[in-house]
Parts: structure tokens; sequence; C-alpha cells
């Protein structure tokens, strides 16, 4: 028997094999192209009708109309995210500390079930509980201090897991170290444990910031809408931010209307387009320390 003849079968195998791949590899190009040509057209539409909008006026008006700006959203935004971060972090932080350094039990399981249930909790849901809660049961009215408690309970989890994460890839031996030199528990989680897990704390708190930023359905029930910047006040008084105007001035028939809801698209895809980057050199900076 010939040498061709014994090496037929073999080729014809490696002939499949590649003709298999290239059609994985065409597909894999089509899926590729599927999800990012809406992405790029999302992004080009809304880049390109939002800067056509920009004018002086958008950022020294308040949003009373068509014809205004989006001063008072802009502020209202700000604000709300703030005290939602203020809220978030330190609870969020402290969670995953306490997860990731003791607990390993079944409470710390059943927190940690929980909290993966609340994260795929749709916050519209969120925004109808703290609906029922505080502006009805507690009588704040539609206000800062709602929205912001609301936006609060939807990132904890994030932050409770992304922070537990984080701590568990610190060694153990940076741990045993710091209790032979004779520190004690909150010595080693403060000064040790926490700075060497700092960058990816912050990779969560910032992706918190671009989940709050981002977000409508709950601050529709909490925040309310409001012509006026925020006067001080933490209840009884509701407050403008950025997505109401994208949800509300879209669904309006004149081009102005739309023009405005572009503007504010465009500047909260700058916003978490920035957190964004912000995360990624994060994360770069850490792989190459």
């Amino acid at each position: 028997m010939s040498a061709s003849a014994l090496n037929s079968p073999r080729s014809a195998l490696e002939m499949r094999r590649i003709i298999v791949s290239k059609i994985g590899w065409v597909l894999c190009g089509i899926g590729l192209i599927l999800v990012i040509a809406p992405l790029i057209d999302i992004v080009f539409v809304v880049a390109w009708r939002g800067l056509s909008a920009f004018s002086w006026h958008l950022f020294t008006e308040n949003t009373t109309g068509a014809n205004g700006g989006l001063l008072n959203a802009i502020e209202g935004t700000m604000v709300i995210t703030l005290f939602a971060m203020l809220i978030a972090i330190p609870l969020g932080v402290g969670a995953g500390i306490h997860l990731s350094e003791y607990g390993k039990n079944k409470l710390s399981s059943t927190i940690r079930f929980m909290s993966d249930t609340l994260t795929g909790t749709p916050s519209i849901v969120l925004g109808y509980f703290s609906y029922i809660v505080m502006i009805i049961g507690f009588g704040w009215g539609f206000s800062l201090a709602a929205a912001a408690i609301t936006l609060a309970i939807l990132i904890v989890p994030y932050l409770a897991r992304i922070t537990e994460l984080a701590l568990q890839q610190v060694p153990n031996s940076m741990r045993e170290a710091a209790y032979a030199l004779g520190a004690n528990d909150s010595t080693v989680v403060f000064k040790v444990v926490l700075p060497a897990a700092s960058s990816g704390v912050i990779t969560g708190a910032l992706l918190a910031l671009a989940i709050s930023v981002g977000e409508t359905a709950p601050l529709i029930y909490t925040a309310g809408w409001s012509n006026y910047g925020w006067d001080g006040h933490f209840t009884h008084e509701p407050v403008a931010y950025l997505t109401y105007v994208i949800w509300t001035f879209i669904d309006q028939p004149d081009a102005k209307s739309h023009a405005l809801a572009f503007a504010a698209a465009f500047l909260v895809m700058l916003v978490v387009l920035a957190i964004n980057i912000g995360v990624r050199m994060i994360v770069r900076r850490k792989k190459f320390a």
C-alpha cells in the first residue's frame, strides 16, 4: 500500500478540521459585528445629536421646558449620586470586609445569597418599595433622601461582592505576617489587607457610581421632578436628574425636546464612559504593578 493511500484519511481529517475552524471564525466574526454595530450606532447617534444640541444656556438655565437648559438636572444628578455613594460605600465595603475576613459560617452564606438575589432584582421594584415605605409610609414625599437611600440599596450588593472578591485576592501570608508582628484584627484589616486590595475596592466603587448615574426607574418613584435646583432640603422637596429628561423629552413631538433629551443622554454617556476608563486604568495599573 502506498504512502499516499495511508496519508489520505489523515489529510481528509485535517482538511475537515480546517474548514470547521474557518466556519467557526466566520461565525464568531459575524457575532462580534452583531454586538458591536448596534453599540457603535447608539454611541454615534447620541454623540452627534447630543453635541449638536450643546449651547451655553444648556449649562446655565434650568429645565423648565424644551427651551430650557440642564442646570438643575445636572446638579440634581450630582447631589443624588454623591449622597447615595456616601451611604453605600461604608455599608458595602464594611459588608465585603466582614464576608471576606470573618464570614465563614451559614449566616454569611445566607447574606451572600440574599445579596446576589438583590443584585438581580429589577431597580423599578426597589423604587416602588421605597415609594411605599419612604414617600408614603414615612411621609417624606418625593425627596433627595428617598432617592439617595434607594440608589444606595441598589448598589450596596455590588460593592459588597466586589470588595469581598478583592480582599480574597490578598495572600494569607500578609495576614499571617501582620499577626506574627502582634497586630490585632482591626490593624490587619485596615492597615494591611484593605490597602493591598484598594484598587479592587476602588474599581467596585466606580462601577457602583456608573450604575447610580444611569438609573431612572427607582428615581421616578423617589426623586420625582423639579424645575428648580436643589434647595438644601433632604425631604419634602423633589429633585431633578438627567435621566428623567431623557425619559420624558424623547417622547415629545417637537425637535427641541428631542435635542434636549439627546444632550442629557450624551452627558450621561460621557460620565459613564469616563468612569469605565477610570476602572480600566486602575485594573491595568494593578496588573503591571
